[in-house]
């Protein structure tokens, strides 16, 4: 997407140190300001391009992972502009108006991106070949590439169903009736966004709900989604096909996944007290927060309000003395990305807390649940996991080790927020993977108290 060259400053310093120190500080304090969310700022070009007309984005995410969408959906035949004053304009082509790319579409480290563009490909008469970074080439796809196949479109990838995957687009596809075994929003959006285009209804059954941006902006650009509840808990998902999108303008709010980070940060560290304002309050994104105040996390809820459509609201979070819990397995879905940093919270806690039905972080950018036990465990502290669960035990963590990454952002934020309440400081490696997400966290961080620094600026 666009590109801003100007001085190296401390911001781009540390955007783009690999290796970055943390250090225990005085407390956090002051307003934090987290970027736009990156579920949505994904959706937003895709669906933007997908709909007839111009649509208009405000507080867009630009991390590494959402220009990749942008720069694909570029190689589809869709124009997407920076204006001056930081809106991002979708001149949408319609799904007609989608060509093949001429080069294999790169989504780097974006699994949302890969699965979401899947979709749309599979429900069009084109063809496309999709590669990413050494860690995106390592995920399962087959979840999301044979449900599309069962929709008409044909296709080959590598052994397991890894990247490079290529899709030969159906040119009438057929209506989807899918029954997943998981909970996942990019599954359900993948074959969501292939039924656009289909005859009839698709259908997508889930054994709980499971993020809901995809039908919800599916229906601010005019399709007709309906979603219901039965009484055994399974969640259904009906989309009328031969939708035709209209343009339709999109307020991006705080991205509630990156708030989690400053939060957990402040909840642990003696003498915080900071605000996060205009986060997204969608109900099935709030599972951190429900979970912390349950530990005895002083977290307030202030000024709710609806922006874009999306509810949110403004966060204030003071330092608190934790507890441990067992987290409900069904809460899983809400809050699944934001378990590396529940964990780093469960150290700081009295007592024992129990996360149950997690078997989703496995296949996320790294196995989540071994990278995080592993690296707490290296760090001090006491972790015991399996397959589908991790116990976390509060006690002191000495610090003073090296934690790579693993390519994975979240992995990467969460030890650095460790470092802030070790004896000795966390060095962590492959940083430069937050920008997939959060650009210029350890920047904003500082402004606001931390102490993270370059490794190459230790004494």
């Amino acid at each position: 997407m666009s590109e801003v060259r100007g001085q190296m400053t401390e911001t781009n310093a540390l955007s783009t140190s690999d290796i970055l120190v943390s250090h225990q500080h005085d407390g956090l304090s002051g307003q934090f300001a987290v970027p736009g969310d990156k579920s949505i700022s994904h959706r937003s070009l895709i669906l933007g391009g997908l709909a007839i007309g111009t649509t208009r984005i405000t507080g867009l995410l630009e991390g590494d992972d959402v220009k990749a969408t942008g720069n694909a959906m570029r190689a589809l035949g869709v124009t997407i502009t920076r204006e001056e004053d930081g809106s991002w304009v979708v001149d949408g082509v319609g799904t007609a108006g989608l060509q093949s790319p001429t080069q294999p579409l790169d989504l780097g480290n974006s699994g949302t991106g890969v699965r979401l563009l899947m979709g749309v490909v599979a429900g069009l008469p084109i063809t496309a070949t999709f590669c990413g970074d050494e860690s995106l080439s390592m995920r399962p796809m087959a979840r999301v590439t044979d449900p599309l196949a069962d929709m008409g479109a044909h296709i080959t990838s590598r052994e397991g169903g890894r990247l490079p995957v290529t899709i030969k687009g159906a040119r009438t596809p057929l209506a989807a009736a899918h029954t997943s075994k998981v909970a996942s929003a990019q599954i359900k959006s993948a074959i969501l966004l292939a039924g656009i285009n289909a005859r009839g209804t698709s259908t997508v059954t889930e054994p709980h709900t499971s993020r809901d941006h995809t039908e919800s902006m599916l229906r601010h650009f005019g399709a007709s989604v309906t979603q219901t509840t039965a009484a055994d808990g399974t969640h259904h998902v009906a989309l009328q096909g031969e939708a035709i999108l209209q343009a339709a303008d999109i307020a991006v709010p705080r991205d509630p996944s990156s708030a989690a980070f400053p939060m957990v940060a402040a909840l642990l560290t003696p003498g915080s007290d900071i605000t996060l304002a205009g986060i997204g309050m969608n109900p099935l994104r709030t599972g951190l927060i429900t979970t912390l105040q349950e530990m005895g996390g002083d977290i307030t809820l202030s000024h709710a309000r609806v922006e874009g459509g999306e509810a949110v609201a403004d966060i204030r979070v003071k330092h608190s003395r934790l507890h441990g819990i067992d987290v409900p397995a069904d809460r899983a879905a809400s809050m699944i990305d934001e378990y590396p940093i529940l964990a780093i919270a469960a150290t700081q806690a009295d007592g024992t807390t129990r996360m149950q039905g997690v078997a989703e972080l496995r296949v996320k950018e790294t196995d989540r649940i071994a990278v995080v036990a592993d690296g707490i465990a290296a760090a001090g502290g006491t972790v015991h996991y399996d397959d589908d669960s991790m116990t976390v035990t509060g006690s002191p963590i000495a610090g003073g080790v090296t934690i790579a990454s693993q390519h994975d952002h979240r992995i990467a934020m969460s030890f650095l927020t460790l470092g802030m309440v070790s004896d000795a400081p966390i060095t962590v490696s492959g940083c430069q993977t937050i920008n997939t997400s959060f650009p210029d966290f350890a920047t904003l961080m500082n402004g606001c108290g931390a102490q993270i620094a370059s490794a190459g600026d230790q004494a």
